[in-house]
């Protein structure tokens, strides 16, 4: 990241003669390294929750798999039971195949459930982004405005120094 709040609340402007109110920019400064403290501390917590989910994901993928070795042991198992007894081994496959099965589908609904929330925390993340956006231009405008507006003080300091140089041009004419 190029800026951190900090960055913008000590940031100084070289001061001018007919500049901006320094109050003025020094508090609008403030606000906007809080408001970008807030966002960077948002985008934080969203990657850390995001960080949570995709562990989650990996134990989930972890467990998938061990599912998968269990089915695969109780085929195993069954097909030996088959050589012994055709009976006995047509009861335990079975079984296996419906729990196997119903293992499956708590995965698959576990696994859709995972999706569903990387889902949200997409949008979430699109959400963040478009506000933190908004905010942004929201800013640049007022600063543009600023910056084009005249302010009142400067007219006053222009008039004061139209006067002293008229006065200073008059007082050159006529001598020392």
């Amino acid at each position: 990241m190029r800026i951190t709040p900090l960055d913008i609340r000590k940031h100084s402007f070289p001061r001018a003669f007919s500049g901006y109110d320094r109050e003025e920019v020094d508090g609008y400064l403030r606000m906007i390294a809080e408001d970008y403290e807030a966002a960077l501390r948002l985008a934080a917590s969203l990657r850390d929750k995001v960080r949570e989910l995709e562990e989650r994901v990996r134990d989930l993928s972890a467990n998938e798999t061990l599912l998968k070795d269990t089915l695969t042991t109780a085929q195993q198992l069954a097909d030996d039971l088959k050589q012994t007894a055709m009976k006995e081994a047509e009861v335990l496959v079975g079984e296996a195949e419906l729990q196997g099965e119903k293992l499956l589908e708590a995965a698959h609904r576990r696994a859709a459930h995972l999706a569903e929330d990387i889902r949200e925390m997409k949008h979430l993340r699109a959400d963040l982004s478009a506000s933190l956006r908004a905010t942004i231009e929201r800013h640049l405008a007022q600063l543009e405005h600023l910056a084009t507006e005249p302010v009142a003080e400067d007219a006053a300091l222009e008039q004061r120094i139209a006067v002293l140089g008229q006065t200073s041009r008059t007082r050159r004419g006529r001598g020392p």
